[in-house]
């Protein structure tokens, strides 16, 4: 083996499931004392590329080689064996035990057949000492902060493991100077030789602390580049698909589709939630589409969650027509006429074993009340209505909702809320995972509710669709409303950069 060969090398990597292909000869390359982010969108491959790598799936094509040797990972303790171990968002310890306990589970040192709690306390502190902690190793490991327990998470990893570490979004609930915290342990990591791949979706983390990155898209290899002197804008456009040149704003110019004017009857001011969304203002009018965009982690869903009563607000206020409102949970948000679409349809948005018409009257019937139950009669007739006027199909208000279509699903959840007549319709990515036919449809019906005075909020990840349909667009960045583009300036080159960020931080 020589000092130039790779610690982890994958080839042509192809991993399929009932006939959907998930990896398609995807390639990826780990080096010694190297911080590596595996980037893309949902879908992108990157949880199947991972769960291969960690022995939790096996992979129908392809090679990987640890320090040159091909390895056959087929479970997880198989990996660790191999040296890979891997640190998960939700923290995989046990807190109602001590951190002691959790350094060594399974493995505790023992002494005459019985567990040496001596000696595994002073191992724990040894070992942490490697990571500048200094903590009662007898505490119950709920005691301490989730940046502590992320540490005694990767020290027990790299332990058990010692040659590659996996980080799938470490930081997703950690404040500015708990990431640092993390960081400073990774670059200690990296220079003892340590191999990391992290996940993530904040890019000012990807260029704070990586090396290099590699890029899926659709189950396949976009590409793997350097960070230093990689562009944001380059990397942005890797991501997502496409080249700046080559996209337009297809059908409305400047003076095409112009917000109505005059006091916003919904306003949203320094509203936020501590380590969910930055406070934002936001005021909405009758009539108009606010898109949001962001890149995949960027807080678009926390800022649904919020408008919508999931998440509780901890800072700003909510006025509807002047006057306060508490949105404190989704019945709230129902009762001042709000509805949502969630990204999620088949875990969030459905119940899949309940009919078209049963899911199509949920919101109703939520709003009315449980006490005052929607008959079969009526739950039929409504159903009836919107599958005629929406096309959904097949025409079967019996049908139970998990056999049609993901685009015939999501129309009976827009059924749902239109049922109620809301005045802000919040759509969570409402084309994704659809056929073409039931995009467009759902798009004119975007347009013809605007027409009729519904005000929207339509979270999406295709920038050609926000263009087409929204009077402005707010732009998210790790988690905070970055930008807000109105008019002419609503299109997709300007969303990229505003994105991005300002040039300067570029090669941060």
């Amino acid at each position: 083996m020589s000092d130039h060969t790779p610690l982890l090398e994958a080839r042509a990597i192809g991993k399929s499931f009932l006939g959907i292909t998930a990896l398609d000869g995807v390639d990826f390359t780990l080096h010694r004392g190297e911080v590596h982010a595996l980037l893309g969108e949902n879908g992108a491959g990157k949880s199947t590329l991972i769960k291969i790598l960690t022995g939790v799936y096996q992979r129908d094509n392809g090679t990987i080689r640890m320090d040159g040797e091909e390895i056959f990972p087929a479970s997880v303790a198989d990996a660790q064996a191999l040296g890979i171990g891997t640190v998960y968002q939700e923290v995989n310890l046990l807190e109602n035990l001590t951190v002691a306990e959790n350094l060594f589970l399974g493995r505790q040192p023992r002494r005459f057949g019985m567990v040496n709690k001596a000696e595994m306390r002073k191992r724990s502190r040894e070992l942490l000492s490697r990571y500048g902690l200094d903590i009662d190793v007898d505490a119950l490991l709920s005691s301490y902060s989730v940046a502590i327990r992320q540490i005694v998470a990767i020290a027990r990893a790299v332990d058990l493991s010692g040659k590659v570490l996996v980080l799938d979004e470490p930081t997703a609930s950690l404040d500015s100077n708990e990431v640092e915290m993390l960081f400073d342990v990774l670059r200690k990591l990296k220079a003892e030789g340590l191999g990391i791949i992290i996940i993530t979706h904040f890019l000012n983390q990807v260029y704070a602390i990586a090396d290099r990155t590699t890029v899926l898209r659709n189950g396949r290899l976009v590409g793997s580049r350097a960070l230093e002197g990689l562009p944001r804008m380059e990397l942005i456009s890797m991501m997502l698909g496409r080249e700046l040149q080559h996209i337009t704003r297809d059908h409305h110019a400047a003076d095409e589709k112009v917000a109505p004017s005059g006091e916003a009857p919904i306003r949203f001011e320094n509203f936020g939630k501590r380590g969910s969304v930055d406070p934002f203002d936001l005021e909405i009018q009758p009539g108009e589409v606010v898109g949001i965009a962001g890149l995949l982690g960027s807080g678009r869903t926390e800022t649904a969650f919020l408008l919508f009563g999931i998440d509780k607000a901890d800072s700003g206020t909510a006025t509807i027509d002047g006057k306060p409102v508490q949105l404190h949970s989704p019945e709230s948000a129902i009762s001042q006429r709000f509805g949502f679409c969630p990204e999620e349809r088949k875990t969030d948005g459905i119940i899949g074993d309940f009919s078209v018409a049963e899911n199509i009257a949920l919101a109703l019937q939520a709003r009315d009340g449980w006490a005052k139950p929607i008959s079969a009669k009526k739950q039929k007739a409504l159903a009836q209505e919107y599958i005629r006027s929406l096309d959904i199909r097949p025409a079967d208000a019996e049908r139970p909702i998990k056999f049609l279509s993901g685009g015939n699903q999501q129309k009976a959840i827009l059924a749902r809320w239109l049922a109620t007549n809301p005045r802000l319709l919040i759509l969570d990515e409402p084309t994704r995972g659809i056929d073409i036919g039931a995009h467009a449809e759902i798009l004119r019906m975007i347009e013809r509710l605007c027409a009729e005075g519904m005000s929207l909020v339509v979270i999406s990840s295709e920038l050609e669709e926000l263009t087409a349909v929204a009077h402005r667009v707010v732009v998210l960045s790790d988690r905070r409303h970055v930008a807000e583009l109105k008019g002419a300036d609503v299109t997709a080159d300007n969303i990229m950069h505003a994105i991005a960020g300002p040039t300067k931080t570029e090669a941060a």
